[in-house]
């Protein structure tokens, strides 16, 4: 009886201390990080709360408005959902049903082939935050999904939009049996997150009848990004992905030298990899490169030609970076080379070099998602220890007069968030239309854009691809046709049929107009149907717009229009 009391006269004091920081930071909006903590520590004494009270806890005592006012203080990890859309990354079995999760023999990459002890996915430590939630959950993609989407909602971020992310060795390599029970676990996740239960594990019958659902789930699934090699991206890979629902592919490119490729066994071509990115931009995929600086025989000479040649050669030019500059890990047959006194990798400060001269000269229609790997200090052996790796390029172009024009260095929450302005709304009388054409992958992309006039701040973009000769998709071949590789409008989510606040910069009919804006440019070009590669979740927004299913698009003839 005593612990039932003691925990109802907790309950009063939690909602008390919660209720009155809430009614003090709407009177004071600009409250900072330092001060909240100042104030949390100051009415939690006052109620005699036991400790310091979580921003989860008093998000827990806030009304949907107030949580919409007070997002921006109380949330942890700002940047994970200012793009307009919550990330949730899920990671694959090491040997899924007694396969490997990869064909490679890379010289430096981890997992469970250079470390036996380490039981998660090919090319990670373990130590990485999807990995720690994979063996926790012992790679149930279920309830992977399920407690990220838990664990980003308490910690005050919107989970009306996601993307997820399939981590994990190469997926295609795994059987089919295995790719479909995984993608059917996490489908079903999202279904069953907004039930009252979070343990209500209800599940659909097959994988076709859980994708017909999440088009009007609650949670929306906008995106499905696959992480694969090369030679596990052609026509058939393609195929096969489509029918799972990808809107976006990582290539493990690494670097358009072919004696490095050869060196560090990566077990394919540059040829291979001009291949696959462009029968994925075909598909109408966005295309997102994994690059390596720093590799055995490289040099940062070598590194920043590299770079050149990504965007100077219409062959490669890809939507995305993530740069991943080149780590000794202990047990790696990189490590052995470095033991002895074969490789050794160049300095930080070179790193920062290579990387500031990319994003100096990164094409506006780029988006440089990351530039280091998530893995802890105490495993790396030798190359870049500082978590910090972002922060010391921008610090390196600050000083040397440097600008990057990467789509993330110039979306609006970013932009905000750098300038100690989260909160405020972007003047959008000021905001312009751009157009970029430019060649890539035998065909012929239009990047549309909403910026202000310095292209400085970017508020929402469109990918419009007429594709090459090679297209091999039936729904794009059989007659002329275009399709929409992306379209995004950035900022802070909003929830799907809701109004946005003055903040918000998402449904104010930006995506329309630039919807529009694809479909003229299509008939200008004479073609006859343009199609989208629209996620699961956003089917039903094309629908209105008049499109309808086409395989695993929608599109709509230029007849209708």
């Amino acid at each position: 009886m005593n612990s039932v009391a003691n925990l109802t006269n907790l309950e009063n004091i939690t909602a008390k201390t919660a209720r009155e920081i809430i009614t003090y930071l709407l009177k004071h909006p600009k409250t900072t990080k330092k001060q909240l903590t100042a104030i949390k520590c100051q009415i939690g004494k006052k109620y005699h709360f036991p400790s310091v009270i979580r921003n989860s806890q008093i998000l827990n005592y806030a009304t949907e408005e107030e949580q919409i006012k007070l997002r921006h203080i109380l949330r942890r990890r700002l940047t994970r959902t200012l793009s307009g859309v919550s990330i949730v990354a899920v990671m694959t079995a090491p040997n899924p049903e007694g396969s490997k999760s990869c064909p490679g023999e890379c010289i430096f990459c981890p997992g469970t082939d250079s470390q036996p002890n380490q039981k998660v996915a090919q090319s990670y430590t373990g130590r990485e935050p999807a990995a720690m939630r994979s063996t926790m959950y012992h790679y149930d993609s279920y309830e992977q999904t399920l407690h990220r989407l838990i664990d980003l909602q308490q910690i005050g971020h919107q989970v009306d939009k996601i993307e997820l992310i399939i981590m994990g060795g190469t997926f295609l390599y795994a059987p089919i049996s295995y790719q479909n029970k995984f993608m059917h676990g996490c489908f079903d996740a999202i279904l069953n997150f907004r039930a009252p239960d979070y343990n209500h594990h209800q599940r659909t019958p097959d994988l076709e009848t859980a994708k017909k659902l999440l088009e009007s789930a609650q949670t929306r699934l906008i995106g499905i990004t696959f992480e694969t090699r090369p030679d596990y991206c052609f026509e058939e890979h393609i195929d096969r992905l489509l029918e799972l629902g990808i809107t976006r592919i990582e290539i493990g490119v690494q670097t358009t030298r072919p004696e490095i490729l050869a060196y560090v066994h990566r077990n394919h071509t540059v040829e291979d990899s001009i291949r696959a990115i462009q029968v994925a931009k075909d598909s109408g995929i966005k295309v997102n490169c994994h690059m390596m600086p720093n590799l055995p025989l490289s040099s940062p000479k070598m590194d920043k030609e590299v770079f050149q040649e990504l965007f100077e050669n219409p062959n490669f030019r890809p939507d995305m970076l993530k740069i991943y500059p080149t780590l000794v890990i202990a047990g790696t047959e990189l490590y052995k080379l470095y033991q002895l006194g074969q490789y050794q990798p160049y300095s930080e400060s070179k790193i920062v070099s290579v990387i500031a001269n990319l994003k100096n000269n990164i094409p506006y229609y780029v988006r440089i998602q990351r530039i280091q790997r998530d893995i802890p200090m105490d495993l790396i052996v030798d190359g870049v220890k500082h978590s910090n790796l972002r922060q010391n390029v921008q610090r390196y172009m600050a000083s040397h007069g440097m600008h990057c024009k990467c789509i993330r260095c110039r979306e609006e929450g970013f932009q905000s968030l750098s300038a100690g302005t989260v909160s405020n709304p972007v003047d959008l009388s000021d905001i312009q239309f751009f157009h970029n054409i430019y060649e890539a992958s035998g065909g012929e992309e239009h990047f549309f854009s909403f910026e202000n006039p310095s292209r400085t701040i970017l508020i929402g973009y469109l990918r419009l691809r007429f594709p090459s000769r090679n297209s091999h998709r039936p729904e794009i071949t059989a007659q002329k046709s275009a399709i929409v590789r992306e379209i995004r409008v950035v900022g802070e989510i909003v929830q799907y049929n809701k109004e946005p606040h003055a903040n918000q910069i998402q449904h104010r009919g930006f995506g329309k107009k630039l919807m529009k804006k694809a479909e003229e440019i299509a008939r200008d070009h004479g073609v006859q149907k343009i199609l989208v590669i629209a996620g699961i979740g956003v089917k039903e927004y094309f629908y209105r717009l008049g499109y309808r299913t086409d395989g695993p698009y929608v599109s709509k003839t230029l007849t209708e229009m």
